[in-house]
């Protein structure tokens, strides 16, 4: 059960861009990891830091072990590069720590779950109980020296960066921009233009309309003039074909 568990979670976790992970000589229980800081706010931003993570056989009732290979210099990191994180700790309540048992592993935690509890805990030290206690003190009283601290670390752990391996960055993990249409305009436009169109054309056309009325009434009065006309003579005509049937009658 643990080996099929352990092969989805490797294969799935092999594409996420802030981790690369290897199996150590084909065993799936061992992992040899680099985390990759790609949170630009974060002090350890492009550091890559390799860590060995084992898992027990019977995982996930058991937690699996973290440790970094070039110890880092931080409050809840021990010098020989293993963590003092809760996430970590065996199932259940701890009297003495004062851990609850939702702070701890549980076995419907997964690997993701603990590489990303790594990930906060490097920016969000606890200092009130640190497992280095150097640590702890220089970040409560000398934050910028502690912080100029972390910053040779992280130069130091591009040493471990492999030979021709692309570091990622948060531009280049950044997601695609895609232009998002707004449907319910289109959807507005075409219910406005459909069946002919909007009131004001309907308008102008129903306005044409009555203009062809107009130009036909028009050319119906123009042919009637012109049928009356062809039908009257002329008034002087008249008279002069009148006094001509006179005299022919003399």
């Amino acid at each position: 059960m643990s080996q099929a568990m352990l092969m989805k979670e490797y294969k799935d976790l092999s594409k996420e861009k802030w981790l690369k992970i290897e199996l150590d000589d084909e065993n799936i229980y061992r992992w040899n990891i680099a985390l990759i800081i790609l949170n630009p706010d974060s002090l350890y931003y492009g550091g890559y830091f390799k860590a060995i993570m084992t898992f027990p056989k019977d995982y996930p009732y058991i937690p699996p072990d973290f440790k970094f290979i070039r110890p880092l210099f931080h409050p809840n990191i021990y010098e020989d590069g293993k963590l003092c994180i809760s996430i970590l700790h065996a199932p259940g309540e701890d009297v003495m720590s004062g851990e609850l048992a939702s702070e701890r592993w549980t076995p419907v935690q997964r690997t993701e779950s603990v590489l990303i509890s790594i990930l906060s805990l490097l920016d969000d030290a606890e200092v009130s109980s640190p497992a280095n206690v150097d640590a702890g003190i220089m970040l409560r009283k000398e934050p910028e020296k502690y912080k100029a601290r972390v910053r040779e670390e992280v130069e130091a752990s591009k040493k471990d960066i492999p030979e021709g391996f692309v570091m990622p960055t948060h531009e280049s993990t950044k997601p695609p921009v895609i232009e998002k249409y707004d449907d319910d305009f289109w959807a507005d436009s075409d219910a406005d233009n459909s069946f002919g169109g909007s009131d004001s054309d309907a308008e102008i056309n129903h306005d044409d309309d009555d203009d062809d009325d107009d130009e036909d009434e028009d050319e119906d009065y123009m042919k009637g003039e012109e049928s009356a006309q062809g039908d009257r003579t002329p008034l002087g005509e008249e008279v002069e074909d009148s006094e001509m049937t006179d005299h022919e009658q003399i």
